[in-house]
């Protein structure tokens, strides 16, 4: 018996430690009946396949909860019947714009939790970056940030609510399915990247508050790109000079919390820093969308929000 178990319990403790290509060739190698399990409880189609998908994401989570790896095959089975029964439960009608508000209490966390809980780890950044410029910017700012509200999100990218939550809902399939292709050793690379974006943003944010932010919109700036304001106002790049003008003159300082970037997109979480006789000035925070076309920005999108929950993972 322990010969025939040994290669799962092999790849379960390998996964405990970290090992994600092991993770890979596990779920892998019980892909058929999870799939088998879920044709079963949803019949033939796209959302099968898709509930195994989030299944996956969801053992990834729990794998070190795994106590028996000899039993990874009817645990992993176990992930996806509860998986589908959720999403038995979710046709019922219910408003489309934030579903995740209406879903049922579940035993298992959804997908969204599980990229929230997993938010700084490196392969999780890896496949983001394969995903497209629209869905990539939501699933950056939704799952990478404090500005990650629907109606934050949707101010920063220009877009309705409702177009939001589709997007999410492709990011998180797409994201799934692609977390057992990414099992590899790109992932220090991925991290020297986000160091990277954060230095940037530190320097030029340093430079800005030193009064060079005009040699900064200037040299990062392209000529024609656009400033986008909490969705509505929209001017040029000489908007964000005016903007920077009045913050600084009257005595208002930003402070960089954190930048996360993914392939011609970058969001820059700043906090103000009101002074003392005005505490009120300005909101608590506030977030940078930059979509740069060879390393030069071409629109900015800016939001404000209130006081930031510091249990928010920056890394």
């Amino acid at each position: 018996m322990e010969t025939l178990a040994g290669p799962d319990c092999d790849l379960v403790r390998a996964a405990q430690r970290g090992d994600l290509s092991a993770f890979a060739v596990l779920t892998e190698r019980h892909r058929p009946a999870l799939r088998a399990t879920a044709i079963t409880l949803l019949g033939y189609g796209d959302e099968a396949d898709d509930a195994v998908q989030d299944a996956i994401v969801l053992a990834l989570r729990r794998i070190g909860q795994l106590r028996d790896p000899a039993s990874a095959g009817s645990w992993l089975r176990a992930i996806v019947r509860n998986t589908c029964r959720s999403r038995l439960r979710l046709r019922r009608p219910m408003p489309v714009a934030e579903p995740e508000l209406y879903l049922p209490p579940s035993a298992e966390p959804g997908p969204e939790e599980v990229l929230d809980g997993a938010g700084e780890r490196s392969w999780v950044r890896q496949a983001v970056a394969t995903l497209s410029d629209p869905v990539r910017e939501v699933m950056l700012l939704r799952y990478f940030t404090g500005f990650s509200s629907y109606e934050q999100i949707a101010r920063l990218c220009g877009i309705p609510v409702d177009v939001v939550g589709g997007r999410l809902r492709d990011g998180r399939r797409i994201l799934a399915r692609r977390l057992r292709e990414s099992a590899g050793d790109a992932y220090a690379a991925t991290d020297a990247q986000v160091a990277m974006h954060r230095r940037t943003a530190r320097q030029h944010v340093a430079t800005m508050l030193g009064g060079g932010y005009g040699r900064v919109i200037e040299d990062w700036f392209r000529r024609d790109a656009s400033v986008v304001v909490m969705g509505g106002l929209v001017g040029d790049r000489a908007t964000l000079g005016a903007l920077m003008d009045l913050t600084l003159n009257d005595g208002v300082g930003l402070r960089l919390h954190d930048a996360v970037g993914s392939r011609g997109v970058l969001v820059w979480e700043t906090d103000f820093l009101n002074p003392a006789s005005d505490p009120e000035h300005c909101p608590p925070t506030m977030a940078w969308l930059l979509r740069l076309e060879q390393g030069r920005v071409v629109r900015l999108g800016i939001t404000y929000g209130g006081a930031r929950n510091e249990n928010l993972i920056t890394g």
